[in-house]
């Protein structure tokens, strides 16, 4: 399995140029690196100085890069889903639409990039894969897609077998899905088809959360609004579970004035200059400092306590609610379900305080 890096910061703050020098720095370590880019313009071509396409290029010794562009991934995504179309049903219907004719609709991006990753880091032809986005709430939102889907699929298909509708399709689901798939359903209906994807999302929650397998850095300038994304969007990857290692401050060799604002995460000076790597790479920081940062959430059963790292917000731009076994933390333009441990699934809170970056929940 590879280390899978990303940066997140206001536009024009040097992530893309921070991506870069960071595949490269560590495709000098001799390490098998793959920079993901997910701007599909002539950019990154320019600045590698090699054009790039939906395939994995070599540009270096040690260092592939590739485009992600959505209709060619949309067009690959089709033809897998025809594949497993073709193992489950009788009389396959979706092979009479081609890839190549499929339009891509708003949200379909991140799905298919977040797809594409999975892919590369299954192949085992890299140790690192460096991850550029075109934005970073856009990748905030795609790194959390695998436990947001879980909850809509845990949520869901509860409701619908406790429903009447549920109950009463339910002795007729069987004989028909008998007549159509091709494979013995038999138990639970919704079990079968839905345990493949669950266990794809449960192992993409599990990278996600483990900073041993996915972190993200912050970039920013001295910039104030600069400075005020970077901080809003340290706050927002902990909604997702992701663990942000560190900060660089890009073009600057100043590092004291953010040391309190971002504490405890090192911050990193970024010298200016331009394209050349070889400084570039000689400032960036050692990234497995990660694995020291704090994590977004830690559940003490003894203590019935739910605690949760949401930095750079203040009280009142959280909202905790119950309204159903789980907890739900609002914050960051972010919703977080928590699955509670057995004990402590549907106990009610009986109090929450706000303290130097921290939300604690009594159960």
């Amino acid at each position: 399995m590879a280390v899978i890096l990303t940066f997140l910061g206001k536009g024009g703050t040097g992530r893309t140029t921070m991506a870069i020098a960071t595949a490269k720095g560590l495709a000098a370590q001799g390490k098998r690196v793959l920079l993901a880019t997910s701007d599909s313009g002539p950019g990154p071509s320019l600045l590698l100085g090699t054009p790039l396409t939906t395939t994995p290029t070599p540009v270096e010794t040690n260092l592939k890069a590739v485009q992600f562009q959505c209709a060619a991934l949309l067009e690959s995504s089709w033809e897998q889903l025809k594949t497993l179309e073709a193992q489950y049903l009788r009389t396959p219907f979706f092979k009479n639409v081609y890839g190549q004719e499929l339009g891509v609709l708003p949200g379909m991006d991140s799905a298919l990039a977040l797809n594409a990753l999975r892919e590369y880091d299954h192949s085992g032809d890299y140790d690192a894969i460096v991850y550029d986005g075109n934005n970073s709430q856009e990748t905030l939102r795609m790194l959390g897609m695998p436990e947001i889907l879980s909850w809509y699929i845990r949520r869901f298909r509860q409701v619908f077998l406790d429903s009447d509708l549920g109950k009463a399709l339910s002795p007729f689901v069987q004989p028909i899905a008998s007549t159509v798939l091709s494979v013995d359903i038999s138990g639970d209906t919704f079990a079968g088809p839905t345990k493949e994807m669950s266990n794809v999302l449960e192992q993409g929650k599990s990278a996600v959360s483990d900073p041993n397998r996915v972190s993200a850095y912050l970039v920013t300038t001295e910039d104030e609004v600069a400075r005020a994304t970077a901080s809003y969007l340290w706050g927002s990857a902990q909604q997702v579970g992701l663990t942000v290692g560190g900060i660089l401050l890009n073009q600057s060799q100043q590092t004291s004035y953010l040391a309190d604002s971002f504490a405890p995460l090192t911050v990193t000076a970024i010298p200016e200059a331009a394209s050349n790597w070889e400084t570039l790479i000689k400032a960036l920081p050692d990234f497995s400092q990660a694995t020291s940062a704090p994590r977004s959430i830690s559940i003490d059963v003894a203590r019935r306590h739910v605690t949760l790292f949401l930095p750079g917000f203040d009280k009142k731009q959280i909202k905790l609610t119950q309204y159903g076994p789980e907890l739900t933390i609002e914050a960051g333009d972010q919703r977080r379900n928590i699955l509670l441990p057995p004990s402590l699934t549907g106990q009610p809170v009986t109090g929450a305080k706000f303290q130097n970056g921290y939300l604690i929940v009594s159960l």
